[in-house]
């Protein structure tokens, strides 16, 4: 792992991007790693943009402020895209996750993106066969854990999701969203 991973997530109000943020760190840190996972947003209400962030090493992470030179940036809302300067501070060859059924190829070009690597998956569809609402988050962890395997395995977020929803959720949405993130693994695609 680099020394310190940065990661900026992109997303609304309601589609889980501090959740995301939050559910990995905790994830690495019960690998025994050093994390962070923390939220950036205005005023609280549904749909209004958001950012999330995580900081990730194998040493203590002392910075508390905004990522502002991510490695990985995840859009949880391409709607964002145009409107919110996504990919600014990337560093050279970052990666960028965007959430959309279309190819990567075309993300580039919408992103305006020369370096890096781009990769696509459709999380809000796979919510919605999975459980039953367009909330991307879980997709796009998994999906994340696939692009960035130096992060976290499949396995170990599972084992998070399930301790962190239990006695919030029923057992029938949990596996439901542990699905939604094994998907996101396994459908994630990249530039060819």
């Amino acid at each position: 792992m680099a020394e310190t991973v940065e990661i900026r997530w992109h997303g609304r109000g309601g589609q889980g991007a501090k959740t995301a943020a939050f559910l990995l760190a905790e994830s690495l840190i019960d690998q025994g790693k050093y994390a962070q996972g923390f939220p950036d947003y205005g005023p609280e209400r549904m749909g209004a943009p958001i950012r999330g962030y995580n900081r990730i090493s194998d040493k203590p992470v002392r910075h508390h402020c905004d990522v502002r030179s991510p490695g990985i940036v995840v859009v949880l809302d391409p709607t964002l895209i145009g409107s919110d300067d996504i990919t600014s501070g990337l560093i050279e060859g970052g990666v960028v996750l965007v959430n959309s059924p279309r190819p990567p190829e075309e993300m580039r070009r919408e992103l305006k993106l020369a370096g890096g690597k781009v990769y696509t998956v459709d999380a809000t569809g796979i919510a919605l066969k999975e459980i039953g609402r367009p909330i991307p988050n879980l997709p796009m962890i998994g999906s994340l854990l696939k692009v960035a395997p130096e992060l976290s395995q499949i396995d170990s977020m599972g084992a998070i999701v399930g301790k962190k929803f239990e006695g919030k959720f029923s057992k029938q949405v949990i596996d439901g969203n542990i699905r939604a993130m094994r998907r996101g693994y396994e459908e994630v695609g990249g530039e060819k």
